[in-house]
């Protein structure tokens, strides 16, 4: 098993400044029964003291970005490296914490000794490695995300190694096979750019309400929202509440908001309306149960490496000082309560 350093489950480092005077996020997020959470890097979590402690006092939620990922956990056939997941899931338990598990069958992020199987086998394998990895877990992970990203722009299915191998099958035995080994997780369906009513979403919501059809022990939708400031999703309430009406529950998996860099005080407003706008629609859905920052600090933001020009996507600075979309955040999350589906 790979070294992993070890997390302390709290410090006493303040979480910031503007924090310390006013109820924390999950704090305020409770009063509306929604989970608050964050996208966990374990590096940062292991050695910086400051956004530890942002971590285990802002979020009653926790993702891990990449140890829970089939690349990261099982990087030799056989082999399971099981520790930094076990950390994350270790300091979630000790700050009264709930885990959401990311992800279990995609196409990305896949160990490479997986493009060696033969197409006969990979049924087979998914299947196993589905089960060891939502059993290490049982009892301790609350949403699964346990198919993502299998839609193209279009509405149709992407084509990946497992639907050429299992044909389209594969994403209604993936939901059996997590169901399986632990019957109490809720077990979500996650994908990107679906926030809105778009072709994408529409076969998003064809399959999933074909699944429930088929009685697949499918329980919510997560929609990832990295979005960007030039753009709020207007039509996300709707969207949203057509997967609450099929009786799913929802839920902002991944939510970050990029804009062309540098920032500047017009562009950071922008971005705290399309937060804030997202935020809204979910509190306006009954179902929804949880709202997910893609990570809180542009010190470990994802969104630099993978977006040319473009940045400054979360809700505090690289000197985690907060930004309009933290305070357009905290003031939706101050406002009344809101309609819960029985």
């Amino acid at each position: 098993m790979r070294d992993v350093a070890p997390v302390p489950a709290a410090d006493s480092v303040a979480a910031a400044p503007a924090a310390a005077a006013e109820p924390t996020l999950r704090q305020l997020a409770a009063r509306h029964d929604l989970a608050f959470g964050t996208a966990v890097n374990l590096t940062a979590l292991a050695d910086d003291a400051e956004y530890r402690a942002w971590v285990a006092t802002q979020f009653d939620s926790v993702t891990a970005e990449n140890e829970m990922k089939w690349g990261s956990l099982e990087p030799t056939r056989g082999r399971y490296e099981w520790g930094p997941a076990d950390a994350l899931v270790e300091f979630a338990e000790a700050n009264g914490q709930r885990v959401r598990g990311h992800t279990l069958v995609w196409h990305n992020q896949n160990p490479a000794w997986v493009a060696d199987v033969p197409a006969a086998e990979l049924g087979a394998v998914l299947k196993d490695h589905v089960q060891t990895t939502v059993r290490r877990f049982r009892g301790r992970i609350w949403q699964w995300d346990v198919v993502n990203e299998v839609f193209e722009d279009d509405g149709t299915l992407r084509d990946t190694v497992w639907l050429r191998a299992l044909g389209p099958g594969y994403i209604a035995d993936a939901f059996r096979w997590a169901h399986e080994a632990d019957p109490d997780a809720l077990l979500f369906y996650n994908d990107y750019e679906v926030e809105e009513v778009n072709a994408k979403s529409d076969g998003m919501y064809d399959l999933v309400r074909e699944l429930v059809r088929q009685d697949v022990p499918i329980h919510g939708v997560g929609v990832q929202g990295h979005l960007t400031a030039d753009h709020a999703p207007l039509t996300m309430r709707e969207n949203l509440g057509r997967f609450d009406a099929l009786g799913l529950r929802t839920a902002v998996t991944e939510a970050d908001v990029r804009m062309p860099l540098p920032a500047d005080p017009v562009r950071l407003q922008a971005q705290a309306d399309v937060y804030r706008t997202a935020l809204d629609a979910c509190l306006r859905t009954p179902g929804c149960l949880s709202f997910t920052v893609w990570g809180y600090t542009d010190r470990y933001s994802w969104v630099p490496g993978w977006f040319e020009g473009d940045g400054a996507a979360t809700i505090l600075d690289e000197d985690f000082a907060p930004k309009p979309a933290l305070r357009a955040l905290r003031d939706g999350l101050s406002s009344g309560g809101r309609r819960r589906r029985d």
